[in-house]
């Protein structure tokens, strides 16, 4: 027989009684707030309209989620199996049907036990699909034929369980010379779910991009220009950034290896942008004009004040094979050691000071949480804190965050909670973890006689709902 979830209400909150009771208490006032969603990468295609948009069980929850896939490979699974696409779209040895999918997923879903995800998908099964029983190999047909059943339903479209969420915002993810077709569909429908763009200019920055000229092609046709020379270049980025605001976009989203800035002159960088136009470039002069960049984007939101995010440390595709048969973004992305006091410096003196700019910072090296993040927050007026992210997005990560950065930046240097996810259905089940996270830690702090309950009341509402909306001016 099927185990059924254990999920109770007091769940992954400390064991100690007076700091369960505390930590109840705050969670009761936060946990049914509405979900402000700042960040994440959720197809704005979804809310286009109210047909069915999620596909098949398998569609909803395995193929795209590198979350889960990245922990089968490394216990020697083939991606294929879970019906990850070739890179050259070829369909051979790739799983088509998704109820065979389905039942490998369901053969290896113990393997998932204690991570972040399946956290995640329990809340997923649980609360929001109606499934009590655990998966397994032996329910795994009649729990797809549930889900399958739900999806066709109206109450499980997209724009429906958007409701059903208590969503304010959702903010999506877009590239530079993005038409937002979507977003304009969705205006044009009347719906009433507010759906944002965010401007993401990383393929018309990163001079190593196997595809960047043809990225600043696009970019010329989205502003009707050829692009010629670094002028023309900047010219593009500005028009394009005020076509995503007026569209609704309250931000920026970068990623870099590293977080270097530095200064070159205008003529200097019109060298290495048209040498790179013409297939010349090196590692070197990338980061070179990388750094240079950061300067202008952070001069660009001074001006039109969209928020800056800065997601810095990751080495991508770190599997070669794994790159060259399937792709990008198949779970084979790694943290590196981040370096932001030094490598920021420049940026934060000529911006950081500016009451018009604002730099939510996020990493994956929790070692610069209290040696460089908590104190350049604590100190400059521009810079808030992202949360947690990506490896870093769990109880124990949050956790850690709170207990590294708060007595030096404080809990109003930072930015709330961001879901970065592309996993519509675990926007809910992320922010309730953050949540209980919240409650848990303010109750310590409580019991601990840090703050009194009253204070920790005020802090959990901050943290959940206010704090985001205020930082990213929503």
């Amino acid at each position: 027989m099927s185990k059924t979830w254990h999920l109770p209400e007091d769940r992954f909150f400390d064991p100690e009684k007076s700091q369960k009771k505390a930590a109840m208490e705050i969670y009761e006032r936060i946990k049914d707030l509405p979900i402000v969603s700042p960040h994440g990468h959720v197809n704005p295609q979804l809310f286009t309209d109210d047909s069915p948009g999620f596909g098949s069980p398998s569609d909803l929850l395995i193929i795209p989620d590198h979350y889960i896939f990245r922990i089968f490979y490394s216990q020697g699974l083939r991606l294929e199996n879970f019906g990850i696409p070739y890179k050259n779209n070829s369909k051979k040895e790739v799983e088509q049907s998704h109820r065979k999918i389905w039942q490998n997923f369901a053969d290896n879903f113990h393997l998932l036990r204690a991570t972040a995800s399946y956290s995640w998908l329990a809340y997923e099964f649980k609360f929001i699909l109606g499934i009590d029983e655990v998966l397994d190999s032996e329910n795994a047909m009649q729990i797809y034929d549930q889900i399958e059943e739900k999806l066709a339903s109206p109450e499980f479209q997209p724009r429906s369980l958007y409701k059903k969420f208590n969503i304010e915002v959702l903010c999506t993810t877009d590239g530079a010379s993005d038409s937002l077709q979507e977003h304009k569909e969705i205006a044009r429908s009347g719906w009433d779910g507010r759906i944002l763009p965010t401007f993401r200019p990383d393929s018309v920055v990163d001079l190593q991009n196997p595809n960047f000229k043809a990225e600043i092609q696009k970019l010329s046709e989205s502003v009707d220009k050829k692009i010629k020379n670094f002028e023309d270049y900047l010219s593009a980025l500005e028009k394009r950034r005020y076509y995503f605001k007026r569209a609704g976009a309250v931000s920026t989203d970068q990623g870099v290896l590293a977080p270097v800035t530095n200064e070159l002159s205008y003529d200097e960088m019109n060298k290495l942008f048209k040498a790179a136009l013409d297939g010349k470039t090196s590692p070197s002069n990338s980061k070179a004009f990388t750094g240079q960049m950061l300067n202008e984007m952070a001069r660009m939101s001074c001006d039109d004040k969209l928020v800056m995010q800065l997601h810095p440390g990751v080495l991508r595709s770190h599997n070669q094979f794994i790159f060259d048969r399937f792709g990008a973004d198949k779970g084979a992305d790694i943290p590196i050691q981040t370096e932001f006091t030094k490598n920021l410096r420049p940026l934060l003196n000529m911006y950081g000071n500016n009451p018009r700019f604002t730099l939510c910072l996020f990493t994956l090296d929790e070692y610069t949480y209290s040696r460089e993040l908590a104190p350049l927050a604590g100190h400059y007026p521009s810079i808030r804190l992202g949360p947690p992210w990506w490896f870093n997005d769990s109880w124990n990560g949050m956790s850690r965050f709170f207990d590294s950065v708060t007595e030096t930046a404080g809990l109003y240097n930072l930015s709330g909670f961001v879901d970065d996810t592309r996993a519509f259905l675990s926007i809910p089940a992320r922010h309730d973890v953050w949540r209980r996270v919240v409650a848990n830690w303010l109750a310590k702090m409580t019991v601990t006689s840090f703050i009194d309950i009253d204070s920790a009341h005020e802090l959990a509402y901050m943290l959940t709902y206010t704090q985001p909306k205020a930082v990213y001016n929503l």
